[in-house]
């Protein structure tokens, strides 16, 4: 199915505004989809021209360009929507990613929508579920709140607002205000499991699986640099009583099989506790009531 066509400003007909997602670090996360808009539109609103003129040089792409980040962003949308209304067709392109997540392009889609010009995602790369998938916490449910404020009282009480959410919780962070906002995740959230992702998909990706504590000690000896995206586990829930039952009952199984198959107890019991959600002292509790009814292994010795 081919893209919305951009009509000829005679028959009145508005052109097509494309966002268009773009590589969040590598050059060569892009789809050749979005190669063929960005060679194809008549202007390319971007947020740092001078980044995205990076990329079009990379692919032999010479199609004009205009600013549009944060700081026109709504003096220039209005300037974009007459010129869809006249027949041309729009790329949007942030720094990296999807434009209108931490980006500017939700001003210009509510404009568009109010205008009736048609809109096309071209979808890519994308720093929030990329850093969700590798983190390793769970990702069934997940808030993203991207960047938190920078005053300290603000982000304390954003913050504070979060510290019951149950959902993964995804943000992210200026190296400049890294460790500031560790410390405070650790008074405002507790002393969680979280992981640090850096520098995605570039050269010296990095990504530090840790508790809250062990980020903030970490980053104290060490200086921040590159984006971030913090992925943070959500607040514990209390089980109910029956659901307390139901938990013993899959540890007991759970490691009752994994002893049997000759693991040994340190490793059974912290599969145990990642899967079923328990400390790894109840867990370790229930394994040695176990090995009273089980033969000796020489994974244990």
């Amino acid at each position: 199915m081919g893209e919305p066509d951009s009509t000829d400003p005679r028959t009145g007909a508005p052109g097509t505004l494309y966002l268009c997602a773009t590589p969040i670090g590598n050059l060569e996360d892009i789809t050749l989809r979005a190669l063929r808009i960005l060679a194809e539109v008549d202007l390319i609103a971007a947020e740092d021209t001078r980044r995205t003129r990076k990329l079009l040089a990379h692919y032999d792409i010479h199609t004009n360009l205009t600013s549009y980040h944060g700081a026109i962003e709504r003096e220039r949308a209005a300037d974009l929507i007459q010129r869809l209304l006249a027949g041309e067709s729009i790329a949007v392109v942030s720094d990296a990613g999807t434009p209108g997540i931490s980006d500017p392009g939700h001003e210009l889609v509510k404009r568009a929508i109010d205008a009736a010009v048609p809109i096309v995602e071209i979808p890519g790369p994308s720093a929030v579920m990329s850093a969700l998938v590798i983190s390793g916490l769970p990702t069934r449910r997940f808030r993203f709140e991207g960047f938190l404020p920078r005053a300290k009282r603000d982000r304390r009480a954003a913050l504070q607002r979060l510290r019951d959410e149950e959902c993964t919780l995804v943000f992210f962070e200026a190296p400049h205000r890294l460790r500031d906002s560790l410390q405070d995740m650790l008074e405002c959230l507790g002393d969680r499991r979280m992981a640090l992702v850096r520098e995605l998909t570039k050269k010296y990706e990095e990504v530090l699986r840790c508790t809250v504590s062990e980020a903030a000690e970490t980053f104290q000896r060490r200086k921040p640099r590159g984006e971030f995206t913090l992925v943070v586990a959500g607040a514990a829930r209390e089980p109910r009583a029956e659901e307390l039952e139901d938990t013993a009952d899959d540890v007991t199984e759970r490691l009752r099989e994994l002893l049997g198959r000759g693991m040994s107890t340190k490793d059974a019991v912290r599969t145990v506790a990642e899967e079923c959600g328990v400390s790894r002292g109840r867990a370790y509790h229930k394994a040695l009531e176990l090995r009273g009814q089980l033969p000796s292994h020489p994974s244990d010795q």
